[in-house]
């Protein structure tokens, strides 16, 4: 049986997942981890609670934590784009579980709320963005978020 163990995470990841209660991966992170760790694009298709946001969020973090990326520091190297707020913040906190004993910074913005506190954060910097279509296109309008360092995308 694969256990996390078995999928080469670093050890700050190791025990992250640990701390969750994870032992086993499922099917769909069996087979995208170690593709996406390799540099390789993935396409995944799986049912809810499945465990879909690991399966990309987890190698992403290991491949910035790993210097990967060497791109300027405040540059968004990864961006998640979601349909819904809902979505966005619990991918956004599944990052944030994952990469906690790591340095790398998140955010996570989406319309409906004032932009003032999201463009705060943006502007100390992010490796990981987690959007919503509307206000990521806000944003870039306003020449707040450039996608010129991006290195993944989901």
């Amino acid at each position: 049986m694969i256990t996390f163990k078995n999928l080469g995470l670093i050890d700050p990841i190791q025990k992250a997942v640990e701390e969750l209660g994870y032992e086993n991966p499922t099917p769909i992170q069996q087979q995208s981890i170690p593709q996406v760790l390799a540099g390789k694009d993935i396409l995944g298709c799986a049912q809810t609670g499945t465990g879909k946001t690991a399966a990309f969020a987890i190698p992403i973090v290991q491949l910035l934590e790993n210097g990967k990326t060497k791109n300027n520091k405040k540059s968004i190297k990864a961006l998640i784009v979601t349909p819904t707020r809902e979505l966005a913040i619990q991918i956004e906190e599944s990052f944030a579980d994952y990469g906690k004993h790591l340095p790398l910074k998140h955010a996570v913005i989406f319309g409906g709320v004032k932009q003032t506190p999201q463009v705060g954060r943006l502007r100390n910097g992010v490796d990981i963005l987690v959007a919503t279509p509307g206000r990521l296109l806000d944003l870039i309008g306003q020449n707040i978020i450039s996608l010129k360092d991006i290195e993944y995308f989901v």
